[in-house]
């Protein structure tokens, strides 16, 4: 792999592993390449047609939205030295507009200047984990539109697992060493189970909560900056005490993006467990509603989206950067770990894989 490594550490040569990474998110990429880096071979599956998890962009004909993760922070000297691979992707947001909303959209806290920078990918969120994601992509390491479904011993050498798996790829993968579950806790914990391994790994998935999260994605193409002037507030983000929406973001505010007039809009944690199993529809209805209270936008958006979230944003996380079970050779990393910044799933995927070394 020609990318930089993200760690300066180095490790005694040792006999190369065959390691199965589930997820390619930020913390299944940042494995993955971790140990290729160290000399292992890798496959990584992912049940979604491209990397990136809940840092992903929708596109649409009117502009992109960033409709899971929003911006990132960054704290860990190995996740700057590991931006610093990305070339051109990241930008700084200026994001310190950020508001405090009641349900009525009028302003009750303005927020300090940004205590830290806020960063974006360019031209969507998605773009940095698939660069790093590329050369994996590139040597047949990555493995796309592809949900793994149950672990069990590898047939022909019960020291090892063999991943059975669905999808347009469906069928049996061999020969692994170990494997990783870089998927949110909750989905991890359901696959070991219904894989019937009593692994210690179990317990410790069982204590995380990560609530749901449905987002709002509206566009108004009449309204193009800078020619005209913005629909609605002055202000480009905002956290919203409303009993529908917690955040909204003018994504024509973040650099490198298109001109037109669109706002990603997230529901509360607490609205959204509720409303987990509405339609999809009724959902759109009652954010849209909610979005208007809040901007004081009346217009009609010509394109309106929804997209739920099942596992968004981390209540309760494990407390430590990555679980492994050593003797099974079972382990999971995301950034439930630790909470549910975009660097904390970094720093949880980096773990993992240095624990495995």
């Amino acid at each position: 792999m020609t990318n930089k490594p993200f760690t300066d550490s180095f490790f005694e040569p040792a006999a190369q592993r065959h390691i199965a990474v589930i997820g390619a998110g930020i913390a299944g990429i940042t494995c993955a390449r971790t140990l290729v880096q160290a000399g292992h071979r890798v496959t990584v599956f992912e049940k979604s047609k491209g990397a990136g998890g809940r840092m992903a962009t929708r596109t649409t004909e009117f502009g992109g939205f960033d409709h899971g993760a929003q911006y990132f922070t960054v704290r860990d000297e190995r996740f700057e030295k590991a931006l610093a691979t990305a070339t051109g992707l990241v930008r700084p947001w200026s994001a310190n507009s950020v508001q405090v909303l009641d349900d009525l959209g009028r302003v009750v806290a303005a927020s300090l200047p940004a205590k830290e920078a806020h960063w974006v990918a360019k031209p969507g969120m998605n773009a940095l984990v698939r660069q790093w994601a590329q050369p994996l992509l590139d040597a047949g390491q990555l493995v796309l539109d592809t949900r793994v479904v149950y672990i069990e011993e590898d047939k022909l050498d019960p020291k090892r697992w063999q991943l059975q798996t669905d999808g347009p790829g469906a069928g049996v993968h061999s020969g692994f060493d170990a494997v990783v579950l870089a998927i949110p806790a909750p989905q991890a914990h359901a696959l070991l189970r219904d894989s019937e391994q009593a692994t210690p790994l179990l317990a410790d998935l069982a204590g995380v909560n990560v609530a749901p999260c449905w987002t709002l994605m509206v566009a108004f193409p009449q309204a193009q900056q800078p020619t005209l002037s913005s629909l609605g507030p002055q202000w480009n983000v905002a956290r919203s005490t409303h009993h529908r929406i917690a955040w909204l973001a003018r994504e024509s505010s973040k650099p490198g993006r298109g001109p037109i007039e669109r706002w990603t809009v997230q529901a509360s944690p607490a609205w959204s467990q509720r409303h987990l199993e509405d339609d999809a529809e009724r959902i759109k209805g009652k954010l849209l509603k909610a979005f208007t209270e809040v901007t004081g936008i009346r217009a009609e958006p010509p394109y309106a989206s929804v997209h739920r979230w099942r596992h968004a944003q981390t209540t309760k996380p494990l407390g430590k950067t990555h679980a492994w079970d050593a003797e099974s050779r079972i382990g999971a990393c995301g950034d439930w770990c630790l909470g549910h910044r975009v660097e904390d799933g970094f720093v949880s995927g980096l773990e993992m894989a240095l624990a495995i070394l």
